[in-house]
């Protein structure tokens, strides 16, 4: 099953939780099945932003958003942006080396160099990769981003850094942990931990978010 919630759902959550008590009603999509992605809907795709062009950037945001709180690409300034990724620092060869210890199904890493038009290293050379989603449904995108993160922040820790805020209207928290949204999380990378026993630390309250958005859900 798909976690996410769709729009008229997440209404119907936050008027529960939130008790705003509106009368809201909402009206299912004949056809659309949760397990679906945007393709098989037979829509073309409308991007809702300038650095969310084509189905595919979004199909790893989830994950690669992670770089806008370092001073890694994410690809902004290109055509490909949240696909590609890198820094005029990185090692092809090391980063894969390492990577490959982190069982991350349904995507492949192309080694390429890219140089962004804007953004952070505008008009220089970076050493990155572009993330391609060959199976999306076993494609774990947080996970790769997670995996990805703690790769980079221990394989070159001089160069390698944290944005300080603000970000997002947030003035004091560091905005990596506003991203992750767990400052746990983010000191068990920094310490090593094995991202499969980092994630065993949220399944409980995965869980209990299951249960708690069953009522709401409007689609099998």
């Amino acid at each position: 099953m798909r976690h996410g919630l769709t729009v008229g759902e997440m209404a119907l959550l936050c008027n529960r939780e939130m008790a705003i008590g509106a009368e809201v009603e909402v009206l299912p999509v004949l056809g659309w099945q949760r397990d679906m992605l945007f393709p098989q809907t037979g829509f073309p795709w409308v991007f809702p932003s300038p650095n969310m062009p084509a189905f595919s950037s979004a199909l790893v945001y989830p994950g690669q958003v992670i770089w806008e709180g370092t001073n890694i690409s994410e690809g902004r300034g290109t055509t490909l942006p949240f696909e590609l990724f890198g820094a005029p620092f990185l090692d092809f060869d090391e980063v894969l080396q390492k990577i490959e210890t982190t069982n991350l199904p349904g995507c492949i890493f192309r080694p390429l160099i890219f140089e962004p038009t804007s953004g952070k290293w505008a008009g220089e050379s970076c050493r990155g990769f572009q993330l391609h989603v060959t199976d999306a449904n076993l494609f774990k995108p947080y996970r790769t981003g997670l995996a990805l993160l703690q790769t980079l922040l221990l394989l070159y820790p001089e160069e390698f850094f944290y944005k300080d805020p603000p970000y997002e209207y947030e003035y004091e928290r560091l905005p990596m942990d506003l991203i992750l949204g767990d400052q746990a999380l983010r000191r068990g990378l920094e310490q090593g931990g094995e991202i499969v026993e980092l994630e065993r630390s949220w399944q409980d309250d995965l869980r209990r978010y299951q249960d708690r958005i069953k009522s709401v859900l409007l689609y099998e």
